[in-house]
């Protein structure tokens, strides 16, 4: 078992991850947290050895009954956002793994995905375009992680052996500009897969103070546009956003004429959105954090509210527990 795992398509400098454009790549390390920044510390594995390693997380995992679905075990990818060194995000990461995924009771694994942003506030136009340019690698995964799970269902129904069916739920914590990396993503992904009808590959996708388009996740949008394409991918698509968080107020004036950010206001027509699509404002759970664009992750109580979505808790229970929407 390895104490983290990280895929990034940065390039590869001798200190570590770099802020370039370049192919997938794996590494893990059995460094506890405090000694991860030393790249030294970091072995680089194919992508097979990812995988099994992966599947040497799982084969522990319990198989739950269906009506006890919210306690099966999670893969979880982070994807971080904009103005994020590798370090950046490890920080993040880390601080996630040890607030959700820690111990028995924890969900399970999670994976740092790390894209070639800049690290810099004025690289925010640089930072979105490798956002963009990140999608092939990352729907890369998403289409072997695609063909994994089939194999196993199809495995497991040949054999009649539900030992055989995949142990963990797979689910994604984006933040910020991440969500571009995944709408590019998963799109892509959808795309190359044929738009399949026959699993869910991600079951929960959290969007945190998301820096995409609003409207992005509309019905009466083209079948073919990235937000079809994405909820098709997904079991339950959850945005959390906040009218605090002034960093999304300046990305908005950036782009799109003004076009408003998902994770500050939510979001655009709530009566025409996919049924496995909603949104939840955090504002209450985040009141008294330093950077309320990051501020899911720095309150107790939103990041009770993450877990409970990753669980896959309903959306009125949700709702009740917390004050939302």
């Amino acid at each position: 078992m390895k104490n983290a795992l990280m895929i990034t398509n940065r390039n590869i400098a001798a200190d570590g991850p770099g802020t370039k454009l370049d192919s997938l790549r794996y590494f893990a390390t059995d460094a506890a947290a405090a000694k991860r920044t030393e790249w030294a510390r970091w072995q680089e594995l194919t992508q097979k050895q990812m995988r099994d390693a992966l599947l040497d997380e799982m084969k522990d995992m319990p198989l739950v009954p269906e009506e006890q679905n919210e306690n099966q075990k999670h893969i979880s990818l982070f994807v971080h956002g904009y103005n994020n060194t590798w370090l950046d995000a490890l920080s993040r990461y880390n601080q996630l793994q040890k607030d959700l995924y820690a111990g028995t009771d924890g969900l399970g694994v999670i994976v740092l995905y790390t894209w070639p942003s800049n690290g810099r506030v004025t690289d925010y136009l640089a930072d979105r375009q490798d956002a963009e340019a990140s999608r092939t690698a990352l729907a890369e995964l998403f289409v072997a992680l695609h063909d994994h799970v089939i194999a196993m269902q199809r495995l497991a129904a040949r054999t009649d052996d539900e030992e055989k069916l995949c142990r963990a739920k797979i689910s994604v914590i984006a933040h910020s500009m991440g969500n571009y990396v995944m709408q590019n993503a998963l799109a892509t992904a959808s795309q190359q897969l044929n738009n399949p009808q026959l699993v869910t590959l991600i079951h929960q996708l959290a969007m945190v103070a998301a820096d995409v388009d609003n409207d992005l996740l509309q019905e009466s949008k083209p079948t073919d546009s990235d937000g079809s394409l994405m909820a098709n991918l997904c079991y339950r698509i959850t945005a959390l956003y906040s009218g605090l968080d002034q960093v999304l107020g300046a990305s908005a004036g950036l782009k799109h004429f003004g076009t408003r950010r998902l994770g500050r206001s939510g979001l655009a027509d709530r009566t025409d959105v996919y049924d496995n699509v909603w949104d939840f404002d955090v504002t209450a759970l985040i009141q008294g954090v330093e950077n309320t664009h990051s501020g899911v992750f720095e309150s107790k109580k939103s990041l009770s509210l993450l877990e409970d979505i990753l669980r896959g808790v309903d959306r009125s229970v949700l709702q009740e527990k917390y004050g939302g929407s």
